[in-house]
């Protein structure tokens, strides 16, 4: 199934509107139709159009400042200027302002026809394009970082310092934060990226298994062969750790022992043996909290927390999710052998709006579902998984600063009571006094006995 190409005809004159539409509509192309600039602004808020065709003159505006709104709203949406009059001066005024072509009154429906043909060819070869030259952008680095927020190049320049001192490395975040992703970086960026990643889960096994897997095990003389462990096998390469807070605490004082003084004792062993690997660490967990408990080792927490980079959560970087369903989008598209191109703007307003208590990984795995269930060149809303559609409130659409500040304000103080509870803990990460936060509280209608 395909979906139907979308049309804004844009004709203050009833009679040329109408025959437009008539012919188009009976061409096979979903119509709509729109005698004002404010009508058709209404119209592209709802639906993004792939062609706009715009009077020049109408009552309340140009057909020129209004090709420049549609494309602020949707840079896709190709523009076709309708113009009383043929000059040359009056076709690069509008191929300076962004149209794809003109018309001239009297409309030929003929020469409408021909060069929607042209038009429509042209889209699919840019969206074929641009899907290609992504996917070449990316298959030199495959483990590369999505984003340009300002809280991932904090991060990206963190990495680059700290990657080519081959210095052991704790990363700390919430699930779903792509942490691998981020351990792979720092591999890639040191001085032994030729050599081996290995990646080990510290809390999907029984323990016998885990050292055996972290450390090796011996000849025993019984036909099962001496194994060497990753933090040999890794050579000088990088050893991943992931959840290392789920270490049992003889396990830790094993891999501390590796880390002060670059040597192991197989599983079963007599002898040690020399280890060269970089230790890059995870946790979800506060492990200074769990020193306090004793269930995390002292030396280790201070051997590994010298060094720590802390993973963003995803709703401190809001402004990377337009690039990470690009991302996903293409790498989903290819996996599925899909012609999906990007999402609508309606589709990353929802998006960016969302809670993402999952993080990346759960955003990942909406738009793979969004990419399956798509059957058009656009993610749209209902595409999405059913509970994304409930989840926090989409930005606010709307160009008024103010507005959009104070939908911002809320969003944001509602957060901050969800994750701490207690008022003036709150207002404390807010920065704000604790009679202010209350004012906001109520300036801003926030539901306090709703957040959970």
């Amino acid at each position: 199934m395909t979906s139907k190409r979308t049309i804004l005809i844009v004709e203050d004159e009833d009679i040329i509107r109408n025959s437009l539409s008539e012919l188009l509509t009976g061409e096979g192309y979903q119509v709509s139709e729109a005698g004002r600039v404010g009508d058709a602004v209404d119209l592209a808020k709802e639906t993004d159009f792939d062609v706009a065709i715009c009077d020049v003159q109408l009552p309340d505006g140009d057909g020129l400042a209004l090709l420049r709104k549609l494309h602020q709203r949707n840079p896709h949406t190709c523009i076709l200027i309708i113009t009383a009059y043929a000059t040359v001066e009056n076709a690069v005024e509008a191929f300076k302002a962004g149209a794809f072509d003109y018309l001239v009154k009297p409309v030929l429906f003929e020469d409408l026809l021909h060069k929607l043909d042209r038009l429509y060819e042209f889209r699919n070869l840019y969206f074929e394009n641009q899907s290609l030259r992504r996917e070449l952008d990316r298959q030199g680095d495959l483990n590369q970082i999505v984003g340009s927020s300002r809280a991932i190049a904090a991060v990206q320049l963190q990495i680059r310092k700290v990657a080519v001192t081959n210095a052991n490395v704790l990363l700390v975040g919430e699930t779903g934060t792509g942490k691998e992703l981020f351990a792979r970086a720092i591999h890639a960026a040191g001085p032994n990226s030729s050599d081996q990643f290995l990646a080990v889960n510290c809390s999907t096994q029984p323990v016998e298994l885990l050292e055996s897997q972290l450390f090796g095990t011996r000849d025993a003389g019984d036909g099962n062969r001496a194994e060497p462990g990753v933090l040999r096998h890794a050579g000088k390469g990088t050893v991943f750790l992931d959840e290392i807070g789920d270490l049992p605490l003889s396990t830790q004082a094993k891999l501390l022992r590796a880390i002060e003084y670059g040597e192991i004792l197989p599983v079963g062993g007599s002898e040690t043996q020399k280890v060269e690997a970089r230790i890059v660490a995870s946790t979800t967990r506060e492990l200074a909290q769990e020193v306090a408990k004793e269930h995390f080792h002292e030396d280790l927490f201070y051997r590994l927390d010298g060094v720590k980079i802390q993973i963003p959560p995803l709703r401190d970087r809001i402004d990377d999710i337009p690039e990470l369903v690009e991302f996903f989008v293409t790498k989903y598209s290819k996996q599925m052998k899909k012609r999906v191109a990007g999402a609508s703007s309606e589709t990353i307003r929802l998006l960016t709006g969302a809670e993402w208590k999952g993080n990346v990984r759960q955003l990942d795995n909406a738009i793979e579902r969004a990419v399956m269930m798509s059957d058009s060149k656009t993610i749209g809303p209902t595409d999405l998984p059913p509970d994304i559609l409930g989840m926090g409130n989409p930005l606010p659409d709307t160009e008024e600063l103010r507005s959009a500040l104070r939908h911002y304000e809320r969003l944001h103080i509602t957060r901050v009571l969800r994750q701490w509870p207690d008022k003036r803990e709150a207002a404390r990460r807010l920065k704000l006094g604790l009679s202010s936060l209350y004012r906001k509280i109520e300036e801003l209608r926030i539901d306090v006995e709703s957040i959970k």
